[in-house]
């Protein structure tokens, strides 16, 4: 009897494993230049990833001064100098987490480590960045396309993290984040009803105070505008011609970007690239056709 339960316990067994998923894959930061921070219910595990794609800084068309500073910054990180938390805020599709990548690409040989961390695993970040204190390699902690709907875990996380705590982050860890709001939080008319003029100065009420508070421990705060058509002519120029060659880009080429970004309504860094995809790839299936 002992035998034949023992052996019903190890074909439940069997079947239990194989619905557990995979163990992850352990991070080695000699090789690996990118993980994802994935939270579970005893903290959180990092995940190798490859990057997601080549897209370096000269790419990125229409935003001089943001890389530069970005640039800037995560160049002293990596050297061992003050740097500061970056916030990337703006117009969407303007290239804010483009810059990110194309700065891991372009910083990786120098020993830049990029990890990025999902808004609903931000109630983890704390354990992330004990786990990352005292290591030789330098991080940047990414937040992409973050915003909160209010007070909740997540954004206490962040905001303790941030400038917070005794402790405040490690030496090398810095947080960078990509958002369409300046202040990471929704604003209301109601915000501003607790806003008094005392003595010809302007005081904000609590509700805004608190809004504005995380948005202010980043140091780093890069605006992303909507393009002009210059500059996203010249995108459209810059991505035909990474894809199709310099033969690609003509005065059609140009009225059809024009076209393009007048049906969208916008005029970005996304735009552009989509416009050099639908104009490279339908362009190659004519002349296949044409063969």
């Amino acid at each position: 009897m002992d035998q034949e339960l023992s052996q019903r316990l190890s074909r439940l067994l069997d079947r239990v494993e194989a619905w557990l998923p995979e163990a992850p894959v352990a991070v080695d930061w000699q090789h690996d230049i990118a993980a994802l921070w994935q939270r579970h219910p005893l903290g959180g595990q990092l995940v190798p990833v490859a990057p997601r794609d080549a897209v370096s800084l000269d790419d990125l068309i229409g935003v001089e001064r943001q890389k530069h500073a970005l640039l800037d910054n995560t160049r002293a990180f990596l050297r061992g100098h003050p740097a500061n938390h970056a916030l990337l805020w703006g117009a969407r599709g303007s290239g804010k987490s483009s810059m990110v990548r194309a700065l891991l690409n372009t910083l990786a040989g120098e020993g830049l480590r990029l990890i990025q961390v999902d808004r609903h695993d931000l109630v983890a970040l704390p354990t992330l960045v004990q786990r990352l204190r005292g290591r030789n390699e330098r991080f940047v902690v990414y937040c992409d396309d973050l915003s909160f709907e209010g007070s909740d875990d997540a954004y206490k996380a962040l905001k303790s993290v941030l400038d917070g705590t005794l402790t405040g982050p490690p030496e090398n860890v810095l947080l960078y984040a990509t958002s369409n709001r300046r202040h990471l939080l929704p604003e209301s008319m109601a915000d501003n009803q607790q806003t008094q003029l005392v003595d010809g100065e302007l005081h904000h009420g609590d509700a805004v105070e608190e809004k504005i508070s995380l948005s202010d421990r980043f140091g780093l705060w890069l605006a992303f505008h909507p393009f002009d058509q210059r500059a996203y002519l010249d995108a459209c120029h810059h991505w035909v011609v990474h894809l199709g060659g310099e033969g690609a880009w003509d005065d059609q080429a140009r009225q059809e970007a024009i076209r393009f970004a007048t049906l969208r309504g916008v005029r970005s860094g996304r735009a552009a690239w989509q416009f050099a995809c639908q104009r490279v790839g339908s362009h190659a299936v004519l002349d296949s056709k044409n063969r």
